[in-house]
């Protein structure tokens, strides 16, 4: 064993390999009661590892490439150590490539829990308005997945894409509507994805993230509040030296992913885009602005979250529309729930001058809003992005993608 090649460097494959080459076709002997008999490795069970087949696991990435040579032995039986199935047959696509280290591997493995499980259900549909971004995202990232024929040459898909606008307007929102329609594989990475206190891992970390999107291609890797991650570089800036590497790595790999054919997306989010730094804005080729919700978005928010009820008045829909100039998404649906909180406090008067505890059954019924409910909510509640919303029409002017019509 000295000449060969320490076992936490090894592939899955030149560990099958070995496996079958030292124990494939050896007997393994129990003592019982003073009696020995002679056992076939799994003769005709599933292929368990003996006490004889042992290896030293040292750490996690060697338990996760000796726990899936076990599940890929449970379908495949032996007989007097020869495989029934062609054990050269390539088995399904693993969750993690051939990572060049067991540090890497172990890397890949925290980030495999950033891909997102099942479908967020998110439909274009139940986001209200952004027309202009919907349509330029499905230009994208959804038209090229569903027909890659017209996507090749100069008309290959786009790489990277930014959302930007004000808080609360649906950035996040569109991004869990991709990765509902586009069914790819949805990486959901934020600063602490990437970010580690060890020395070099940081960079290591957006590596393996890249590898690990290529290898379940087609992917989607989206960075939230990409901001806090690369911002503007430069010498007047107070920068520490891991930040600067962890930039570095990440505009090489972004830059990196033309020279491959896997289809991946790069998908960011951030409310300071005038902060990001102009070479990300150079990878980041589509630049769609998300803004406020215009005055029909905003009317469709309010039947939404304020339907009305049979046999009640109508609520005031052009007053609110009227009156929430200014709002973000987030500042609506605060307003409506603010608006629906005044017929409850009415009723939690009530339940606090009795003595008794009602029982479920016998709790009185909410009442409808009323307009003095919605007037109450409306002094209540205060738009919170409108200020630098001239700041990012600019930006938007200077930088964005628009849809020509």
């Amino acid at each position: 064993m000295a000449d060969q090649p320490m076992p936490t460097r090894w592939s899955f494959q030149d560990f099958k390999l070995f496996y079958d080459t030292k124990f494939g076709r050896k007997k393994v002997s129990e003592q019982k009661n003073g009696e020995t008999a002679d056992k076939d490795i799994n003769n005709g069970g599933s292929a368990g590892i003996t006490s004889n087949a042992r290896v030293n696991v040292k750490n996690t990435s060697d338990m996760a490439i000796y726990e899936q040579f076990q599940k890929q032995g449970q379908n495949s039986s032996y007989s007097n150590g020869d495989s029934l199935n062609h054990m050269d047959e390539r088995p399904q696509k693993s969750l993690l490539p051939a990572f060049e280290s067991a540090d890497m591997r172990a890397l890949g493995e925290s980030l495999i829990r950033d891909i997102i499980r099942g479908s967020p259900d998110v439909k274009w549909e139940s986001i209200k308005g952004l027309e202009n971004a919907k349509r330029l995202l499905k230009e994208a990232v959804v038209m090229p997945i569903k027909y890659p024929k017209y996507f090749t040459g100069l008309l290959s898909p786009w790489k990277g894409i930014l959302l930007f606008g004000p808080p609360g307007t649906g950035k996040t929102m569109l991004a869990k509507a991709v990765a509902t329609e586009c069914k790819t594989t949805f990486f959901n990475i934020s600063a602490s994805s990437v970010v580690s206190k060890w020395r070099g891992d940081s960079e290591k970390l957006v590596k393996v993230l890249f590898e690990l999107a290529r290898h379940h291609a087609p992917s989607t890797i989206f960075i939230d509040e990409i901001d806090s991650i690369i911002s503007q570089r430069g010498e007047a800036r107070s920068e520490h030296e891991a930040s600067r590497r962890l930039k570095t790595e990440l505009l090489v790999q972004m830059d990196g992913l033309t020279k491959t054919n896997e289809l991946v997306f790069v998908l960011a989010a951030t409310n300071l885009p005038w902060e990001l730094d102009a070479a990300m804005l150079r990878r980041l080729e589509k630049r769609i602005l998300v803004p406020l919700p215009e005055p029909e978005a905003r009317k469709a928010m309010f039947e939404e979250l304020l339907p009305p009820q049979p046999g009640e008045d109508e609520l005031p829909y052009d007053l609110l529309v009227e009156r929430t100039e200014g709002y973000s998404g987030s500042d609506i649906r605060l307003l409506c729930k603010e608006a629906a909180m005044q017929p409850l406090r009415r009723i939690m008067v009530l339940l606090e001058d009795s003595q008794e505890v009602l029982p479920e059954e016998d709790l009185p019924k909410v009442g409808p809003i009323k307009h003095e409910d919605i007037e109450s909510a409306l002094k209540n509640t205060r738009p919170s992005a409108h200020l630098h919303a001239p700041r990012y029409e600019k930006f938007n002017a200077d930088y964005g993608s628009q849809l020509l019509q």
